[in-house]
């Protein structure tokens, strides 16, 4: 074994030097003990060719951290690269598998690919974190702006020295070294993100799933193995294509290699940046070369650099019924005038203008078109506004409305439950004397929100059956009817005594089958003489709708499938609620205006009068019987 030969004092620190004195140094097995002292002073290895041999004293490990700086740093020497914004992290595996002076290796590969970035805030911003069974931040992506930061973290640097949990480390990387949190630039700035993996061994976790969701997020990964790494991991992390973004080096003496080649890539002209590319929206440069790219929506010309948008409706797949309409994102189907789109985006259906807007009619809306008119029930006439009608002026009516508020009606449809309502209240005559009408809200309890008596105008009434808040939760409907039945017609809650011969109304409005039992007191509310409605809609009932509705049920139960459509239930429901109109027959209060009851009075008082008259005249005949008998005694 002969040692390397002398060489003259300024060519002896040359790359060639290192390599030579590397290579003997290797065949000294045993010779060198990691507690040998130090025979010579490094300070002099600068100027005497007598200090190599204080150097061969040296345990290895410092001898190759002494040599290595010199290689690392003849190799990245020379004006610095200029790259442009670039956030890098760089992942350092420093396992136990990792040797100590292969590890210091690794620190001097990176201080001196460091010192041949243009780092800085608005240049390169560079991250460093370290995995073994762990992930260490050394430092993140916005921690340093100047590489004399830099270099003394990455000095301070302690190996883990653990497993190796390569696939956590990625994942750290993706979803916290590149978040804007740590430093990273925002993805609307459309900054490069890199990162840069050196691993030595075989991943004790999973890589290729993770390593797949970072390269989607638009990370760059280049995977670097040393020694003993697994190459098909190292294929599984690295982005495409693997012959650029895969190295594998056979020790980490030789790590420099890579440092090279990667800083080349860096590097390279930018063929974009010197202009000239005429590239209509963007240009994207790749080593060497450069290709056209267009913004969302549009396609790439025969030119290769021009942009054309993009008729997705020209490939005639669009399945639209009406108008297809060419769009960024593909194509979209629209609707003619007067016609609205129905979930499958591609049909479409006529509008129906009275579900869709606050017409205001008081009656009946009948959607036409493009517009809609109001309708008027028989034997009534539409006002000079054109939407309200003759009211039931007549009525005189105690109206309890009970309203399911279950979880299953939804906020949005308890919404048009209430414009329902009110709608109802709009054919009203709401005041004291003639109709009143009292609100009960039930779901798994029961909440009156308004009693008979508390408000004598129509709008006062509509205003408060705005105002009610959604209950949710179940669906007592027998609960509520008692509630009704023992305290809505109390005289206590606005009703009027039953003396007075008021019809009793109670209309319930639900969309689905009740929690509890209702017959008991269906049964008993229709014996109290209350006239029962039942209101259904999509999910509720028959048979629960007739055994709370009064008979027949063919004029007491009303359904619709869903809430949209519920206005068509309002004339059946006006025919009968008003009482001119057939409810309560026989018992509503009538008007001493009638024509019937001005005949009947006359009658009733000529027969008074007459009675009186028969009853003056034996007056008088007994009056004139007694004078004849007082003259007599005279």
């Amino acid at each position: 074994m002969r040692p390397p030969p002398p060489l003259a004092p300024a060519a002896w620190q040359s790359p060639a030097w290192a390599r030579c004195l590397r290579r003997y140094l290797v065949q000294l097995p045993g010779r060198l003990r990691p507690s040998a002292p130090l025979c010579g002073r490094a300070s002099e290895l600068s100027g005497r060719l007598s200090a190599m041999r204080g150097l061969l004293c040296s345990p290895l490990p410092v001898l190759l951290f002494l040599l290595q700086p010199w290689e690392t740093l003849s190799q990245f020497a020379g004006p610095r690269c200029r790259t442009g914004p670039l956030d890098l992290v760089f992942v350092i595996d420093s396992s136990r598998s990792v040797r100590p002076f292969e590890f210091e290796t690794m620190r001097q590969f990176l201080v001196g690919l460091l010192r041949g970035l243009d780092v800085g805030p608005n240049a390169t911003r560079v991250g460093v974190i370290q995995y073994s069974s762990q992930v260490q931040s050394v430092f993140p992506l916005g921690a340093f702006s100047r590489r004399e930061d830099m270099e003394r973290a990455i000095r301070a640097l302690v190996p883990l020295a653990q497993g190796t949990m390569t696939g956590l480390a990625i994942q750290y990387a993706m979803n916290v070294a590149f978040s804007v949190a740590e430093g990273a630039r925002p993805p609307e700035a459309r900054v490069p993100r890199v990162a840069v993996i050196v691993t030595d061994g075989r991943p004790q976790d999973r890589v290729a799933e993770v390593a797949a969701q970072a390269r989607a997020r638009g990370i760059e990964i280049y995977a670097v193995g040393v020694q003993r790494a697994d190459v098909g991991s190292l294929r599984a992390m690295a982005s495409p294509p693997l012959d650029e973004h895969v190295f594998l080096v056979e020790s980490f003496n030789l790590i420099q290699e890579f440092g090279q080649q990667f800083r080349g890539r860096l590097c390279g002209k930018d063929l974009c940046a010197e202009g000239g590319h005429g590239c209509q929206h963007q240009c994207v440069s790749t080593p060497g070369t450069f290709r056209c790219a267009c913004n969302p929506g549009y396609q790439l010309a025969e030119d290769n650099k021009s942009c054309l948008a993009i008729d997705h409706c020209g490939f005639g797949n669009h399945s639209c019924q009406h108008e297809c309409v060419s769009t960024f994102g593909g194509p979209r189907c629209h609707c003619r005038e007067g016609h609205d789109l129905l979930p499958d985006g591609r049909s479409c259906q006529a509008r129906d203008l009275c579900n869709g807007v606050d017409h205001g009619c008081e009656f009946q809306c009948v959607s036409e078109g493009l517009s809609y008119r109001c309708l008027c029930p028989e034997g009534q006439q539409l006002q000079a506004d054109g939407k309200s009608c003759n009211r039931c002026r007549e009525g005189h009516v105690d109206l309890v409305l009970l309203v399911d508020g279950s979880k299953s009606v939804r906020p949005q449809n308890f919404e048009l439950v209430k414009r329902f309502v009110n709608q109802i209240v709009d054919f009203l005559d709401v005041s004291p004397e003639g109709t009143r009408v009292g609100l009960v809200q039930f779901s798994s309890r029961v909440r009156t929100e308004f009693p008979l008596g508390r408000y004598g105008t129509a709008a006062e009434v509509k205003q408060a059956v705005l105002a009610v808040e959604y209950m949710e939760r179940g669906t007592m409907t027998g609960l509520a009817l008692r509630h009704m039945v023992e305290h809505s017609f109390s005289e206590a809650q606005g009703a009027r005594p039953r003396a007075l011969n008021v019809p009793r109304v109670g209309l319930v409005f639900t969309d689905g089958r009740s929690q509890d039992d209702i017959s008991v007191w269906a049964r008993r509310a229709k014996e109290e003489g209350i006239v029962m409605y039942a209101v259904g809609v999509g999910k509720a009932v028959e048979e629960e709708l007739r055994q709370i509705a009064s008979e027949p049920a063919e004029l007491h139960v009303s359904y619709s499938p869903d809430f949209g459509t519920m206005t068509h239930l309002l004339e059946n429901l006006r025919g009968s609620i008003c009482p001119e109109e057939g409810i309560g027959a026989g018992t509503e209060l009538r008007s001493l205006c009638e024509c019937e009851s001005l005949v009947e009075f006359q009658g009733r008082t000529l027969g008074a009068l007459e009675k009186l008259t028969q009853s003056l005249a034996q007056l008088t005949a007994r009056l004139e019987d007694l004078e004849n008998q007082l003259a007599t005694q005279e």
